[in-house]
């Protein structure tokens, strides 16, 4: 069933996307906090239907591009088939494969494999993964060299080439160069969880850069609240940019969608209030509020 607020889209290399994007990270087991934490997500999703309720609730709403390294995660991609089998529609892959970047013939024909690979799972774009095309990089030229190279297989393979940017710097000097780069990936939340420099600086480069941009780890990974994570980003950011948002369970999307969405249209959300253990507080509002 359609909701009546579907999630505004926007283009990146002649794709409609959603410009909330779902992320793979509470899904494949990557938590960014623990063993622990990752033990219980691989433990909760062991399989593609066990993933069903999480992207059923994006699809729901809307919300039909999904990111990750899914060429190299089996277990992703039977996820995303068995939610496009059983709710009829489909869903955008934005893959990230890890490529070995050294210059040899036997490391090119790899990376192109894992191309082609990225187009046989149904993916339309291509970013190459942050660890390998950063060790491209070149800070006294401000250039990547052999990027050209990996951009060229990804065209060649029939996808759109993107950039995994933890490294802001990616963004400028592909944008200086004019690399053949449709969007970019960028850490951006209200806690400079992870970014290499700070929250300002990076706002400046997203709000600068030639393509669109899909930020990611808005709720610096559960360090803040979704209400304050997501208000932070989708304010800061422009209308053709992107929010990558990572849930455990349905429950958790849907609360990002209403408060993404509420905050998109400048309003409150309409969600549970918080729970206590006295909730007649007055500090809390009255009890129906």
């Amino acid at each position: 069933m359609e909701t009546k607020n579907l999630f505004p889209r926007t283009n990146v290399g002649g794709i409609s996307l959603s410009r909330m994007i779902i992320g793979t990270n509470w899904l494949l087991g990557w938590s960014h906090t623990g063993p622990a934490a990752d033990k219980r997500i691989t433990e909760t999703h062991r399989c593609g239907k066990d993933m069903f309720p999480v992207l059923a609730a994006f699809l729901e709403n809307g919300v039909d591009t999904l990111m990750g390294p899914l060429s190299q995660n089996p277990v992703m991609v039977d996820a995303v088939r068995y939610a496009e089998d059983r709710t009829g529609k489909g869903i955008h892959i934005v893959d990230t494969p890890i490529i070995d970047v050294s210059d040899s013939a036997k490391a090119r024909a790899e990376a192109q494999e894992c191309f082609r690979e990225s187009a046989r799972i149904g993916a339309e774009i291509c970013l190459i993964h942050h660890s390998s095309c950063e060790k491209l990089v070149d800070k006294i030229s401000e250039s990547i060299p052999r990027l050209d190279d990996y951009t060229r297989m990804i065209r060649d393979a029939g996808l759109v080439p993107g950039l995994s940017a933890h490294m802001p710097e990616m963004v400028v000097f592909s944008d200086k160069n004019g690399y053949d780069v449709e969007t970019y990936i960028q850490i951006y939340n209200c806690m400079g969880f992870l970014m290499q420099v700070e929250i300002e600086s990076v706002a400046h480069i997203i709000n600068h850069a030639k393509k669109p941009v899909m930020t990611i780890k808005p709720m610096a990974a559960g360090r803040c609240t979704p209400y304050v994570g997501l208000n932070f980003v989708w304010n800061t950011i422009r209308d053709c940019d992107m929010v990558t948002v990572g849930c455990f369970s349905a429950e958790e999307a849907y609360e990002d969608i209403e408060i993404s969405l509420a905050s998109l249209e400048h309003r409150f959300p309409e969600i549970g209030k918080r729970s206590s253990p006295n909730e007649n507080q007055a500090a809390f509002g009255t009890r129906n509020q």
